[in-house]
């Protein structure tokens, strides 16, 4: 399979470390001329994991993305949620006919409010039988340093799922499948949102004791949710395993980790920093932050119970003070 990766920050370029550490030649399409430049002279990505060396025999930069789609059999698309629309856009939809369409997208595209997969199926006439999505618990820095790490790939064909996983398992990443297309992606949403959360909580000086209370409580809140939308036919059982690593390990990982964007965004919060200043501190997108806001316009429909994801939306989006917020999460925690 020719691999082509659209993005250029540090999701991505973790995942082209992997394809290329296999031997693999990729197509890498980045928007930036000079950071092409820096790459191919520096063999380093210039902005984001520069630990991550590669062999430029096996990358083929360019910034044309039709290119780079045209040259492509499987497309990895990495960017940030609140830019696929714009960067798919440059794409003609004949372009993506016959392809395999990998998304590594952590959140909901919020200008339609709607997972990956429905965009491309209206936009890009994309079956869901050529999409899949490649998932943590996996952070970027961590590749990076190559510590041992587990990706979860899912699609409705599992024979294709699996062939696809093969070029991504290494000595530093296990990969595991499975078919929860929706789900997976659903759970990586609300991850993110309770991430950012637990970062309020330390910003807000909460201890590990009532961390861990939250994040059991952010569990059980996001399996509710995600059994409402694998549940349409209660005649038809949820078979799925919400404790494996892409649904509950996932949320650990984000939850505690320092790496995580979310995590450090809400301890910015917490401690009383606005979003505005949190978001140009960072200089990276924190997704759990649209996020919010996504989830909290879908669930108007669903109405699954989710005084968490609630509360944090209400301290992103309506200023609610963040220690007023945590003080109406405490009621509800068990």
């Amino acid at each position: 399979m020719q691999f082509g990766i659209i993005g250029s920050g540090s999701w991505a370029t973790a995942l082209a470390k992997i394809l290329t550490d296999n031997g693999n030649r990729i197509q890498w399409w980045m928007r930036n001329e000079e950071s092409i430049a820096f790459m191919q002279k520096r063999r380093h990505n210039p902005h984001y994991l520069h630990g991550a060396y590669f062999d430029p025999s096996l990358l083929q930069l360019d910034s044309d993305i039709q290119k780079v789609v045209t040259d492509s059999e499987v497309l990895v698309i990495a960017v940030p949620s609140a830019f696929v629309e714009q960067t798919l856009a440059q794409i003609p939809p004949a372009l993506l006919k016959g392809k395999k369409v990998v998304s590594a997208v952590k959140g909901i595209l919020p200008s339609e409010n709607e997972l990956m997969n429905y965009y491309l199926a209206k936009h890009f006439d994309l079956p869901l039988t050529d999409y899949f999505t490649l998932l943590g618990p996996c952070h970027a820095e961590e590749v990076s340093a190559e510590k041992l790490s587990y990706l979860t790939f899912s699609g409705t064909e599992l024979a294709v799922t699996s062939a696809i996983a093969a070029f991504f398992k290494t000595d530093y990443i296990n990969t595991v499948v499975n078919n929860d297309v929706l789900g997976v992606q659903y759970a990586a949403v609300l991850k993110n949102i309770y991430a950012l959360g637990a970062g309020i909580a330390h910003g807000l000086e909460y201890g590990d004791n009532f961390l861990s209370v939250y994040i059991a409580n952010s569990a059980n809140e996001m399996v509710g949710f995600l059994k409402k939308i694998n549940e349409p036919d209660p005649c038809v059982p949820d078979t799925h395993n919400y404790s494996a690593s892409v649904y509950l390990g996932d949320l650990l990982v984000t939850c505690y980790s320092l790496y995580s964007r979310n995590r450090t965004f809400g301890n910015m919060i917490g401690k009383g920093y606005s979003v505005r200043a949190a978001q140009l501190e960072m200089n990276m997108v924190a997704e759990g932050y649209n996020a919010s806001k996504c989830i909290h316009l879908m669930n108007r429909q669903m109405q699954a119970e989710m005084p968490i994801a609630s509360a944090i939306y209400e301290i992103l989006w309506e200023q609610l003070p963040a220690s007023e917020g945590f003080k109406k999460i405490e009621t509800f925690l068990v």
